[in-house]
């Protein structure tokens, strides 16, 4: 069997693998600072860096990290929402031959502790609205675990909080960006404003670190047990950084949408690191907000934007939506959640977009398929990315199965990680011998069809048994989608005296269409789709429990479901 078919479709301008840079990640920055000084790197409420700033920044920041005492391979935390602060703290850190430990910014006190005791942490960079939480698990650690040194910055220190117009944040957002909060206590440590580290008038260490360095520690949370570190080096997180910006046809003139969180691995490389790569202009904003977002994209003509699909349906859904500008708009993907079919043919209709969905982990540096941005298909993870080989095994056996039959998804390429932080146990079992080559094993259960194109079947575990009648959740909520009212919806079981399980509908309705009733939707999901995949519980909420990446959490409402 060919295990190529894909070939057929790749995009034609591209090679089938790449050449990487033997440079760091620093010197992408670097380059772009020599070669662009004055072009704007990042944009954030109105505010403009350029790449020369950008880079002396992180320089600077680089000394003062040195002289906290951090020295090659240690690892330093960053922990904030997407800001210009977070590009030039992971810059300056990786300048400092040192390793980026990513932390979700949501997380709280007890959790993060893992995030200082795992990697041995002594320094860490957050924001004010969250110094508190870091300053208060680092508080109650033993002496000599806590964090020595802990760097705040205001999001002020990043933008005018008097500024109006297009660039205005929500006001909603008003207070939480704009309150300049004092700064913890660190009990056996000492906490440092951002303008003073950044004020540090010292030359900073000789870079020496290289492709084969440790680069990022992002942490990924299994089922079983505390989060665990992902080793990947410059050369695997590079080599996704390049191979995105070609992808996405990236050149210096791109504008991309930087909301996808950047402490996630998908914002971090697919858009932060492909970036600046190519010298690229990064709009940036904190958080999700629709209507900020089509005032951003009209305003700076953005040309790229990586998203989670629940962005683009919230976004179509804005009362406002009719005096935003996507024209300028040349390469929307992203991944996370399925796109709804409704949702794609609107963008393709009104656009001429394409959504191209991909998949990937934090083991793979995000991207291990993605879809070719001319042949995209819709509900599918994509072909495999560049350089990568990807087969479809018996999770017992570990042959390969035939063409359309489900297994478990492995991948083997430059992108892999290297294995987990201190657990050689899980690095272990995470890696197979197949066919003379090191594959990972992704743990999700998909198939590959005739064209080389791989679906995720993992839905099995959602799979509802009514009566007998499998029902896929995917396929109802693709089709609840497509009521004039339904602005998000998650299909999850309920329990069922007759059936044993029957179809329960968690639903956010559109805000102009607020007074629809339960018995409605019912109806037309009658109307709309076979009986037996109606949902027989139609539940309204506010909103979907998401993850830090955006996801829908269906596993936290199916468990919130009594049994």
């Amino acid at each position: 069997m060919s295990t190529r078919p894909h070939y057929a479709f790749w995009p034609r301008r591209l090679p089938h693998s790449i050449t990487l840079p033997a440079t760091s990640l620093w010197d992408n920055l670097a380059v772009n600072a020599w070669r662009y000084p004055d072009k704007t790197a990042l944009v954030f409420f109105g505010r403009q860096l350029s790449y020369r700033a950008l880079a002396q920044g992180a320089e600077r920041l680089a000394a003062r990290l040195a002289q906290l005492g951090v020295q090659r391979g240690d690892r330093v935390v960053l922990c904030m929402q997407n800001c210009p602060q977070l590009v030039m703290a992971h810059f300056a850190i990786l300048r400092a031959n040192a390793v980026v430990v990513p932390v979700n910014p949501m997380n709280r006190a007890e959790e993060l502790k893992h995030y200082i005791t795992d990697p041995d942490t002594k320094v860490a960079f957050t924001t004010a609205d969250l110094a508190p939480e870091l300053a208060k698990a680092s508080n109650a650690l033993a002496p000599g675990e806590r964090l020595a040194h802990l760097v705040v910055t205001q999001f002020t220190d990043a933008f005018d909080a008097g500024v109006q117009g297009a660039d205005a944040p929500p006001e909603a957002w008003r207070e939480w960006l704009c309150t300049r909060h004092p700064l913890p206590a660190l009990e056996g440590g000492a906490v440092h404003a951002w303008d003073d580290a950044l004020a540090c008038s010292d030359a900073p260490p000789a870079l020496v670190v290289g492709p084969t360095d440790l680069a990022l520690l992002p942490y990924t949370s299994g089922t079983t047990g505390l989060p665990k570190g992902c080793m990947h080096l410059h050369k695997s997180i590079m080599h996704n950084a390049v191979a995105s910006a070609l992808w996405g046809t990236g050149s210096v003139d791109n504008v991309t949408l930087a909301v996808v969180p950047m402490f996630h691995i998908t914002g971090m490389v697919s858009v932060m690191h492909a970036a600046i790569y190519t010298g690229a202009t990064l709009v940036v904003m904190p958080r999700w907000d629709r209507d900020l977002a089509g005032r951003l994209i009209s305003r700076y003509k953005v040309s790229n934007w990586t998203n989670i699909p629940t962005m683009v349906i919230d976004l179509l859904n804005s009362p406002n939506f009719a005096s935003y500008d996507l024209s300028s708009l040349v390469y929307i993907g992203g991944g996370g959640a399925a796109m709804p079919q409704a949702v794609a043919q609107r963008l393709l209709e009104q656009y001429g977009l394409r959504y191209s969905e991909g998949y990937g982990l934090t083991e793979t540096a995000a991207p291990s398929h993605s879809n070719p941005p001319d042949h995209p298909k819709q509900q599918c993870l994509g072909i495999p990315f560049v350089g990568t080989d990807a087969r479809v095994v018996d999770p017992d056996t570990l042959q390969e199965v035939p063409v359309g039959e489900q297994g478990e998804i492995i991948m083997h390429g430059p992108e892999v990680f290297e294995g987990y932080w201190k657990r050689p146990d899980a690095t272990a079992s995470a890696f197979i011998e197949f066919e003379g080559k090191r594959f990972f094993r992704s743990g999700d259960l998909g198939r590959m069809d005739e064209d080389g194109y791989f679906f995720l079947t993992d839905r099995l575990k959602r799979m509802i048994n009514a009566s007998g009648f499998k029902v896929w959740p995917a396929e109802v909520e693709a089709l609840m989608f497509r009521h004039p009212a339904i602005q998000e919806a998650c299909i999850i079981a309920a329990r069922d005296s007759y059936r044993g399980e029957t179809v329960k509908a968690v639903v956010v309705l559109r805000p102009s269409h607020q007074d629809t009733t339960e018995q409605q939707v019912i109806d037309w999901c009658r109307d709309n789709m076979a009986v037996y995949k109606v949902p027989r519980i139609v539940q309204f909420v506010s909103a979907l429990p998401k993850s830090g990446s955006g996801k829908v959490m269906w596993r936290a409402l199916q468990e919130a479901e009594p049994a």
